[in-house]
């Protein structure tokens, strides 16, 4: 799945959603199940483990269209 990185200051929507959906996904990949209603209950290491690859594949895609363009 394709993310935006580069949203317009004023779309918060589209970015936190993006985000949202990015976060979902790589907690299924990791097997880590998030709560409709909030994640308090995981660990300091699972929302590590998922922010950390949120972060990995941010900069990944950031060098990709650095390469690209």
């Amino acid at each position: 799945m394709r993310y935006f990185y580069r949203w317009p200051r004023r779309n918060k929507s589209m970015r936190n959603q993006a985000l949202e959906s990015m976060k979902k996904e790589i907690a299924a990949e990791l097997g880590i199940s998030l709560k409709q209603d909030g994640n308090g209950s995981l660990t300091t290491s699972q929302s590590g483990k998922i922010g950390g690859e949120m972060v990995r594949r941010m900069i990944k895609a950031q060098e990709q269209q650095m390469r690209d363009n």
